[in-house]
Parts: structure tokens; C-alpha cells; sequence
């Protein structure tokens, strides 16, 4: 199975670095030097890392063959691709590879359906579930400890536990003076989490 590791962005000085938007939870694996990556387009590779260094919180590669900026240059927006067994897991017993995660039944702890993982998003401050709902709409659910309760690779499914708000309209958000009031009918309010993404 093929999955896109990292996409390649600008050319960093004149040895032929740049700089990599990673999109793997195990980079210290997938672009360790040596590693050989598949590329889309497919007529920019393959590639071979050569080195890869952490400069000021960005990860920089240098690919064999490319030796300065201008040939750096030509391959921004690449993405890469590694080749991964389908059945291999990550390390850690609570991380999961995005594409055991797509496809699965979202549910609630009563079985109610709410939909089904269509994507996974990764933002640097955590990972979002995008979440296909039976009506055709979306929901976008934070894949923390918090609210999701289970992630059942053999059932097919995880459960989620959603604050009020989260995956529906039906949420009351109270108001400074105390009062009830329907969510988004003017109170600022929502939920913040500092659950690390998994």
C-alpha cells in the first residue's frame, strides 16, 4: 500500500536541501536517509534521501543527485510516497496509520450512528476526524482521548463521546446573565481541547 509520507516545499540555501511538510507520525522511519520514496508526479522520482536535519522546528532532506537550489527548486510541491505493508501498525498500542482510521463507523456509546471517517486531518496542534454524516454533511471531530473513547480496528468502528454542539445544533450554551440560550444564537462559546492528536 502506498502512502504519502511528505510533501516537499521550498528550497532551503544553495546544497540542494528542502524544506518538507511531513505527514507521517514516524518520520524518523519513512524519511530516514537511505529510504527510497515513490514521488507524484511519478516523473520526479524516485527519490533517495541522502541526509535530513531539524532547522529552526522544519525538517530539511537533501536527495541524492540534487546539489543545489535550482534543481531543489524543481521539486517543490512533490509529494512523497513510501510503500507500507497494509497489516503493519505503528509502535505505540494508542497510534494508528490514517488509513486504518478512513472508512471506519463513527458511532456513540449507544450505537447511534453519526457517520464515517472520510479523511483524517493533521494540524500542528491536533489530528481532526472528517466525518461523512448519513445526510451527506460533515463534522469535524478531534481525535483526542477526551471524545474519542474507542478506536475498534476489528469491529470496524470508533465511539465517540462528543461534547453538547459538537456533532449537532442541539447544544444550550449558557449566557452571562444566566439565562439558556440555543447555541450559536450570539454567545461566544465552544470547546477548547489540549489533548495531544494521536
Amino acid at each position: 500500500m502506498q502512502l504519502v509520507v511528505a510533501r516537499i516545499g521550498r528550497a532551503h540555501g544553495i546544497k540542494g536541501e528542502v524544506t518538507v511538510e511531513v505527514r507521517t507520525d514516524e518520520p524518523e522511519l519513512r524519511l530516514a536517509p537511505g529510504a527510497v520514496l515513490a514521488t507524484d508526479p511519478a516523473s520526479a522520482g524516485p527519490l533517495t534521501i541522502e541526509s535530513g536535519r531539524v532547522h529552526s522546528g522544519r525538517l530539511l532532506l537533501r536527495f541524492a543527485g540534487v546539489r543545489d537550489r535550482d534543481a531543489a527548486e524543481t521539486l517543490r510541491n512533490v509529494l512523497l510516497i513510501a510503500e507500507v505493508d497494509p497489516d503493519e501498525r505503528p509502535e505505540e498500542p494508542d497510534e494508528y496509520y490514517d488509513h486504518q482510521l478512513v472508512d471506519l463507523d463513527v458511532v456513540l456509546a449507544d450505537g447511534t450512528e453519526v457517520g464515517r471517517i472520510s479523511e483524517v486531518s493533521h494540524l500542528p496542534y491536533q489530528d481532526l476526524f472528517v466525518v461523512e454524516r448519513p445526510d451527506g454533511g460533515e463534522v469535524l471531530i478531534p481525535f483526542v482521548e477526551e471524545i474519542v473513547t474507542e478506536v475498534d480496528l476489528d469491529g470496524q468502528r470508533v465511539v465517540v463521546a462528543p461534547p453538547p454542539g459538537l456533532i449537532d445544533d442541539r447544544a444550550v450554551v449558557a449566557s452571562a446573565r444566566g439565562e439558556v440560550a440555543p447555541a450559536g444564537t450570539g454567545t461566544e462559546g465552544g470547546t477548547a481541547g489540549d489533548g495531544d492528536g494521536r
